[in-house]
């Protein structure tokens, strides 16, 4: 665990304060399982792992708590919070009306032929890491792919508010590659999107939307089965951040 912070927090930018980057880094290590459901995060071994003071540690969790990621216990100590199915569902629920609304804007604006080539690229991105099973890479990706769309047609504050409400979200998304939700069936889906759009067809660039957000929809329970421990109210109690 010690070195999978350490060589994310190395990946991280510099030009961002050491909070930011502490909150990025903690935030996709909590998305990616490295630290797990339910586990205690120790302010102190996190300040001394990446040699920063406790004190843009501390703010760092404060943000996380707010994204439902951590919840942070007077006296008692700071931990990383179980998947909560209802917070998914509600998350997935927002995005999929935001982002159906943008998808349908950009098949209405006719997306510049950059952009769309541009999303195409990612899909072909996406596709390459089938065969070398690069599920952290496609899942970039498919963050580049969402993001794109959003701020093509001029919504970037839409997907400001898909950011910060879809962190339980992502967790599942991410248990969910390959095995219940195989790469291929979402770079298609993805491919579904950008015909659609490209086409002007408002009513399947709204259908296309909805099939790839309710994806989620399908895996969640097959997850819920598999991995009881990292969901709310099941699993074992909190153990100590060892790194």
């Amino acid at each position: 665990m010690k070195t999978n912070l350490q060589a994310m927090w190395l990946r991280t930018s510099t030009d961002v304060s050491v909070r930011q980057r502490l909150h990025k880094v903690l935030r996709q290590a909590i998305i990616r399982m490295v630290l797990a459901p339910g586990q205690a995060l120790s302010e102190k071994e996190i300040a001394d792992l990446f040699n920063v003071s406790r004190q843009p540690v501390r703010e760092a969790f404060i943000r996380l708590s707010e994204s439902g990621l951590v919840e942070v216990r007077p006296q008692r100590g700071t931990y990383v919070v179980r998947i909560s199915r209802q917070a998914v569902l509600e998350a997935r629920f927002i995005r999929e009306s935001l982002e159906v609304a943008i998808a349908l804007e950009a098949a209405k604006c006719t997306l510049p032929s950059s952009v769309l080539m541009e999303l195409s690229e990612l899909i072909e991105r996406q596709r390459s890491c089938i065969e070398r099973q690069d599920h952290d890479r496609f899942f970039f990706l498919d963050e580049m792919f969402h993001r794109t769309l959003a701020i093509s047609t001029g919504q970037t504050m839409a997907w400001n508010v898909i950011e910060d409400v879809k962190a339980q979200l992502d967790r599942v998304r991410y248990l969910s590659i390959p095995d219940s939700t195989p790469i291929p069936k979402l770079a298609d889906q993805h491919q579904a999107i950008v015909d659609a759009i490209s086409a002007g067809d408002t009513e399947a660039a709204e259908q296309a939307m909805c099939i790839h957000q309710r994806e989620i929809l399908h895996s969640l329970p097959e997850l819920e089965r598999r991995f009881p421990e990292l969901f709310e109210n099941v699993g074992t109690n909190a153990h100590a951040l060892s790194i």
